[in-house]
């Protein structure tokens, strides 16, 4: 018989912390009826751009959406191309393709899962070479990593093109003594409940330093509007964050710092637990990753046994990303640096990801590590 199924990311035990707190919170949104860009939205902004250390945040409907408005606002359309890591879940190169335009696929470095340099700079040349016109860089901070922005951005400035930092998975995360929000020419991020920073439902945001590309979104996330919402300036979409949302995230980006620390803590003791039988992710220096995903590699033709063991044992698991996006059936017409990404299909067989919250408990830790090394020792 199986043992009971611990939960994979405990939003339960979150909730019991601070659950007076959001209940309050959302009365008052109740009470004082402004449903839609009600005065919460306002001061979680202003709270997300004081924490990350960015001049501007503007809130939006979902991580997709951030992405979707900036590309909006940087003129994307058919003709030109983006590169994009294909390691990563759709929204990346959705956003690109849904205006019209090329999602260019790049490698990732099979140790930290994120955007390789030297396949950014093979797949600007190619880009070129066939026709298109590279305008733009997303680099995504997978699992809660910030990617290598002092190799990423130079490449981007010789080139000239804008790079759009994708930190969906890793709000809070930082950079060489940066927060996430201050690299590129804009951050994107997501609140959908299993993020470090989530929502209770769909929810994101947007962080740059520019006082006209942030004017510019704000407008995109209501119509396009100017001076009202019957003066429609440019297009734009229904990009509002619910206040109801906002009211919820203040109460949690409050305790967010702290959790961030536990998250550390939680990655420390799977590295030391699992060095032995799989290969744990790595750092890059002067980092910290705010650990989305614990994220391991197994060796080729492993996975299945594991994950079946490991639910066996009571212990979840997760796969991102079993298929990447140049192998999907909705993108594997765009191209790829060089026809293939070696790193990023050897990924896609070994990756597995263990339970990662803040709230998991030492003994409940190492009944997971227990049960892996079981299995893999």
């Amino acid at each position: 018989m199986s043992a009971p199924m611990m939960p994979f990311i405990d939003l339960a035990a979150q909730r019991a912390r601070i659950a007076d707190k959001i209940d309050a919170a959302v009365r008052k949104v109740i009470a004082h009826g402004a449903y839609v860009m009600g005065p919460e939205v306002f001061e979680l902004e202003k709270q997300l751009a004081d924490f990350c250390g960015a001049k501007h945040t503007v809130s939006c409907a979902s991580g997709t959406d951030a992405l979707t408005m900036v590309l909006l606002a940087k003129g994307v359309k058919p003709g030109v191309a983006v590169l994009c890591p294909s390691f990563t879940f759709a929204a990346t190169a959705e956003a690109v393709a849904l205006l019209g335009a090329t999602p260019y696929f790049v490698d990732v470095l099979p140790d930290t899962f994120n955007m390789d340099p030297a396949s950014l700079a093979a797949g600007i040349a190619e880009a070129r070479a066939a026709g298109l016109d590279p305008v733009g860089v997303i680099a995504v901070d997978l699992f809660g990593q910030p990617a290598d922005y002092d190799a990423l951005a130079p490449i981007c400035a010789r080139e000239n093109l804008w790079l759009l930092c994708d930190a969906a998975q890793a709000f809070g995360a930082t950079y060489k003594g940066r927060k996430l929000g201050t690299f590129g020419v804009a951050t994107t991020t997501s609140f959908f409940p299993a993020k470090p920073l989530g929502a209770y439902g769909d929810g994101g945001a947007i962080f740059t330093d520019d006082d006209e590309l942030a004017g510019v979104l704000r407008s995109i996330r209501v119509h396009g509007q100017g001076t009202d919402k019957y003066d429609n300036v440019r297009l734009g979409v229904t990009g509002r964050l619910d206040t109801i949302q906002a009211a919820i995230l203040l109460e949690k980006l409050a305790i967010f710092s702290e959790e961030i620390a536990a998250r550390d803590e939680i990655a420390a003791r799977y590295a030391e637990g699992l060095k032995s039988v799989a290969i744990p992710p790595a750092v890059i220096a002067d980092a910290q990753s705010v650990w989305a995903q614990y994220t391991i590699r197994l060796k080729p033709g492993q996975r299945d046994g594991f994950a079946a063991a490991l639910r066996d044992a009571g212990v979840p698991t997760a796969c991102y990303y079993p298929v990447p996006l140049h192998r999907q059936t909705a993108y594997k017409a765009f191209p790829s640096v060089g026809g293939r990404l070696a790193a990023t299909d050897q990924l896609s067989q070994e990756v597995i990801s263990l339970p990662m919250h803040p709230y998991l408990k030492p003994e409940a830790q190492q009944r997971i590590i227990a049960a892996a090394v079981k299995h893999l020792g």
